[in-house]
């Protein structure tokens, strides 16, 4: 038993040095996206044309002016476990519902509660969404949708906690979403920016998984330990 015991103890260290890799990993691929967003944000760094020509200049706008937005007109409680359709409500968790109110491409934030600034969810499908949950949708012919999602989900925090600090209040008004500024390069830029950015996310949800397997192995070590 001790024996078996020694052999858990020495692949818990080992799957320890695994999750520590791994963490350091998704560090240090957080701070290459937000580099390269800073630098592609900036302007200092340009991708060209498929045929090597540079693209033209960018315009500046209002996400108000680009799309149209709204809020749902559910409660939390209008989930069901096993719905056909997803529900989006004030969490990273997307919830489960049997009913529709929209079927397009839209970007999603939380408009109270712990997550403001900091959920964002992206969907090109049917869908239904919470009273107090935003819905960026009907995006203008000079914006890409992926774009949008991209630019707003890594910078609208920012402008939450500057007006939150300025108004004492921890939610989000309409005005705090049309009124933000965003960049707008030509469509063909703009889809070769979301395209690299979205790369980027995507490794790191793939670490983010990993880690979280690793903990359940160690988890599960553990207890084989007590047992």
């Amino acid at each position: 038993m001790k024996e078996e015991q020694t052999k858990i103890a020495s692949f818990l260290s080992a799957v320890d040095e695994k999750i520590s890799q791994l963490t350091q990993k998704h560090e240090l691929l957080s701070q290459y996206k937000q580099g390269m967003m800073q630098k592609l944000f900036s302007q200092q760094i340009r991708f060209k044309a498929d045929d090597g020509s540079e693209f033209g200049e960018w315009e500046n706008s209002y996400i108000g002016n680009e799309c149209k937005i709204t809020t749902g007109n559910k409660d939390t409680q209008n989930k069901v476990d096993d719905g056909l359709y997803p529900f989006f409500v004030r969490s990273q968790t997307v919830e489960k519902i049997n009913s529709y109110s929209m079927d397009c491409e839209a970007i999603l934030t939380s408009g109270d509660g712990v997550g403001v600034g900091k959920n964002y969810h992206y969907i090109n499908d049917k869908f239904d969404f919470h009273q107090r949950v935003y819905c960026l949708y009907e995006f203008s012919e000079r914006l890409i949708g992926k774009y949008l999602y991209i630019y707003f989900s890594n910078y609208f925090y920012d402008r939450v906690k500057r007006l939150s600090a300025k108004n004492s209040v921890d939610s989000v008004r309409m005005d705090m979403i049309s009124k933000m500024e965003i960049k707008l390069p030509c469509l063909e830029e703009q889809t070769k920016i979301a395209n690299f950015l979205s790369a980027i996310d995507q490794k790191l949800e793939v670490v983010a998984q990993q880690i979280e397997q690793a903990k359940q192995w160690k988890k599960g070590l553990l207890q084989q330990m007590f047992v």
